[in-house]
């Protein structure tokens, strides 16, 4: 239903009865109320409060909106490959898309000097942002079978990032190589998914009696991560063009900095008497 939308809605439940035709049943009539815009501007609010902190004062912090805008132009107009029955993969991408730029604004508070406490504080993050925009669109119901898809989803994909970015910062950490950093990041995200889920398969096979191809497991989970990485790069190729992102992310990756050589001053020329 779109928000713009209100009114009375009839709902009509029909059945098909193969040879005898279709059935409806009794028309039920709802008064659907026009939703509040209110909790769809959460998550932006958000990130504009995080733009009014004293590190986020200059021009170059807003250029957070470039790769927020990439990911949800993607969510407004996704492709047609996309099976039907996944919009609500698009939720969590564009939840996702939200935690990442609270991340890149609040790295300045998030890293610590310790590896795995800047990996809990990226994780907390993370996932209170992307959750606060997941349920600014879809409200608290847990009920709802949509609801606990974006759930789990998100989940799985916060953990996975905030994993990866760590991961990948440890295999980066003696010199900062966008290129190298791309590829490990595609890698570690395929991996911490297949590994994740790897459990929940397991068990699906072994109640199926092995009936279930394993290709009907690798080739989606390869798929959603990389979707995933598809998400986190638009954030990491701003941080290789900008100077200001890109000393914050090598600074959460625990990156160390480079020491300029040693120059020795020339020996001095011997006095002539």
């Amino acid at each position: 239903m779109p928000l713009t939308a209100g009114g009375k809605l009839t709902i009509v439940a029909s059945s098909d009865l193969g040879a005898l035709g279709s059935r409806d049943g009794a028309p039920v009539t709802y008064d659907w109320v026009l939703p509040g815009f209110a909790p769809l501007l959460l998550p932006w609010l958000a990130i504009l409060a995080l733009l009014a902190l004293k590190p986020n004062r200059c021009a170059s912090a807003w250029l957070i909106w470039l790769p927020l805008g990439c990911v949800f132009g993607f969510t407004l107009s996704p492709p047609e490959f996309m099976p039907s029955g996944s919009n609500f993969f698009l939720d969590v991408i564009a939840a996702l898309a939200i935690g990442l730029a609270a991340i890149w604004l609040l790295s300045d508070y998030l890293r610590r000097q310790n590896r795995f406490l800047t990996f809990l504080c990226v994780l907390m993050a993370l996932a209170g942002f992307s959750l606060l925009a997941a349920i600014g669109k879809q409200g608290v119901n847990l009920l709802e079978i949509d609801s606990l898809q974006i759930g789990i989803t998100l989940a799985v994909g916060v953990l996975a990032s905030a994993v990866a970015l760590t991961l990948a910062g440890l295999i980066c950490r003696s010199h900062y190589r966008p290129a190298a950093l791309y590829l490990w990041l595609l890698v570690l995200l395929a991996g911490v998914w297949l590994i994740i889920t790897a459990p929940v398969f397991l068990l699906a096979v072994l109640s199926s009696g092995g009936s279930i191809p394993w290709s009907e497991f690798f080739i989606p989970i390869v798929g959603v991560a990389t979707v995933n990485f598809a998400t986190l790069l638009p954030f990491v190729v701003l941080s290789s063009a900008s100077p200001f992102f890109r000393e914050r992310l090598k600074a959460l990756l625990h990156v160390r900095p480079v020491t300029p050589p040693i120059i020795s001053p020339p020996p001095e020329a011997g006095l002539k008497i």
